[in-house]
C-alpha cells in the first residue's frame, strides 16, 4: 500500500518548502523595515488608496478596515477594498504601497484587465476542486492498492479525478502571477503619478511589492511540483 512517508517523490517538496521559506521572510523583512519609515506626505495607507480610485474614476468603490496582519485585499463583487488596520492607519511606506496594490486590483477590475476577469470567473470553481483533489487523490490510492484488480480500475479512475482537479488547481496559480504582476506595476506608477511618495521612497515600495509577488511565485512553484509527484505516483500504478 501506499505510504506517503515511504513516498520517494516527497524528496521534490524540499526545493518549494525552502522557497516558500525564503520568500514569507523576504516578506517579513520588506514589511517590518519600511512599516518603520513614514512617508514624508505623512499620507496613510487608507487617503493614499482614496486618491489613487478617485485619480482613476473609481469614486463608487468603497473602503474599510479588516482585521488580521496583511489580510488586506480588493474584493470586486461588492467593488470594496478591504484593508488590514496597519496598513488603513499606517502612515508608512509600507502602508501605502500595499494599500496601491490593493488600488491596482481595483484599477484591473474597472478596466477588465483580462486576467483578472478569468481569475475571478474561475475562483469559486477551483476553490471546489481544490478542496476535492487531495482527498480524492488519497481515497484512489487507497482503492487501487487494496488488492482486488476490480478496486484498482474503479481507484485509478478517482486518482485520475483528482490530478484533473490538481491540474485546475496549477492553472489558477498561474493565472494570478500576471494579475498580481500587473498590479504592482500599476501600483508603482500610480505612487509616482499621484505624487504618494518621492523619488527618494519609490525604491522602498518596489521592495515591499517585489517581496510580496514572491509569494505567489512560491505557491506556483509548490503547486507544478507537487502536480510533479502526483504524476510520478500515477506513473508507478
Amino acid at each position: 500500500m501506499f505510504l506517503p512517508w515511504h513516498d520517494p517523490t516527497m524528496i521534490l517538496l524540499i526545493p518549494a518548502i525552502v522557497f516558500t521559506l525564503y520568500a514569507q521572510s523576504k516578506v517579513n523583512r520588506a514589511y517590518n523595515a519600511f512599516s518603520k519609515v513614514q512617508n514624508r506626505r505623512n499620507m496613510t495607507g487608507a487617503q493614499a488608496a482614496r486618491r489613487i480610485l478617485d485619480a482613476n474614476g473609481l469614486q463608487n468603490v468603497g473602503m474599510e478596515m479588516t482585521q488580521g496582519k496583511l489580510s488586506d485585499h480588493y474584493d470586486p463583487r461588492d467593488r470594496i477594498m478591504r484593508l488590514s488596520p496597519e496598513v488603513y492607519n499606517g502612515t508608512t511606506v509600507a502602508a501605502v504601497s500595499i494599500a496601491a496594490h490593493e488600488s491596482g486590483h481595483a484599477i484591473q477590475h474597472g478596466e477588465r484587465y483580462a486576467f483578472l476577469m478569468v481569475r475571478n470567473a474561475v475562483a469559486p470553481v477551483v476553490n471546489v476542486v481544490s478542496t476535492l483533489s487531495w482527498p480524492l487523490l488519497i481515497i484512489g490510492i487507497i482503492i487501487s492498492t487494496s488488492g482486488q484488480f476490480a478496486s484498482r480500475d474503479t481507484g485509478l479512475l478517482i486518482f485520475d479525478l483528482g490530478i484533473i482537479f490538481f491540474f485546475a488547481v496549477v492553472a489558477f496559480h498561474l493565472i494570478t502571477l500576471p494579475v498580481e504582476f500587473n498590479a504592482s506595476r500599476r501600483a508603482i506608477a500610480q505612487l509616482q503619478t499621484t505624487g504618494i511618495v518621492g523619488n527618494d521612497e519609490i525604491a522602498g515600495a518596489k521592495k515591499v511589492l517585489s517581496a510580496a509577488a514572491m509569494t505567489y511565485v512560491a505557491a506556483l512553484a509548490t503547486a507544478i511540483l507537487n502536480l510533479i509527484r502526483i504524476l510520478l505516483i500515477r506513473g508507478r500504478e
